[in-house]
């Protein structure tokens, strides 16, 4: 197995990396292409199982966009042949359209998905999450400057439903992006580690029949208490 992780030096802003160290120290045996800023992407010429790309400061987006915009065909084309993609925090908004922050600037991104945000840095959004996903439990992190919207125009579906906390923005329930098998998610940080049924359900589209985490009856123990803790209507979700 193939995991192509996208420009870690400036994408892992909430320690998302330690995502696909779950998955390498579930599996040794996988392979992980580090990708810098710099380097030709592997998937330019190869095609990776999964291709992952964590959170990512403001003014290291903007490089990120610019990296990524003469391989726009090939994601494109990547996304359409069912390749998985994991795409966490704000790296959503790479993928999307405009970018429109309140003091008048604009950044545009690649045009993959059917999403635009607008950005206030003058106010950080910090909450829990509770959501839904296939049946199953998701829960998680949210910090962010940030709210995206789905655009009419584009054929966009939602990655999560949420239970408690926001979506996309404060007006919906649907949370992330979902094309084919292209995830991004507002969440952050150890998503993986948090989740380990959503784990084993991104394990089998890359390929891997009845999947098996390092430590995973510890890992499913503490996601039921997690999911316990938040469904208590007592528990602030907001920070």
């Amino acid at each position: 197995m193939y995991i192509e992780v996208m420009f870690p030096e400036v994408c892992n802003l909430y320690g998302d990396l330690a995502n696909i160290r779950l998955i390498k120290k579930s599996y040794p045996e996988t392979e992980i292409i580090e990708t810098s800023l710099k380097d030709i992407p592997y998937f330019l010429e190869n095609v990776p199982d999964l291709i992952y790309m964590g959170s990512v400061t403001e003014d290291n987006q903007v490089l990120v966009i610019e990296t990524l915009k003469k391989y726009k065909k090939r994601i494109e084309t990547l996304i359409e042949q069912g390749v998985c993609f994991l795409i966490t925090g704000n790296a959503t908004e790479v993928f999307g359209g405009e970018i429109s922050d309140i003091d008048g600037t604009k950044l545009e991104g690649l045009g993959i998905i059917g999403i635009s945000t607008k950005r206030d840095m003058f106010n950080r959004f910090n909450s829990l999450y509770l959501g839904k996903f296939n049946n199953m439990d998701i829960v998680g992190y949210k910090s962010q400057f940030t709210y995206s919207y789905y655009n009419n125009d584009q054929i966009t579906s939602q990655l999560f439903d949420t239970i408690k906390g926001i979506g996309l923005n404060p007006d919906v329930k649907e949370e992330g992006v979902r094309l084919n098998n292209f995830f991004a998610t507002y969440l952050i940080g150890p998503l993986l580690i948090l989740n380990p049924y959503f784990t084993k359900y991104l394990l089998k589209q890359l390929g891997i029949n009845n999947p098996k985490l390092l430590h995973e009856k510890d890992m499913i123990e503490a996601y039921e208490i997690r999911v316990k803790e938040y469904s208590n209507p007592k528990i602030g979700f907001y920070y």
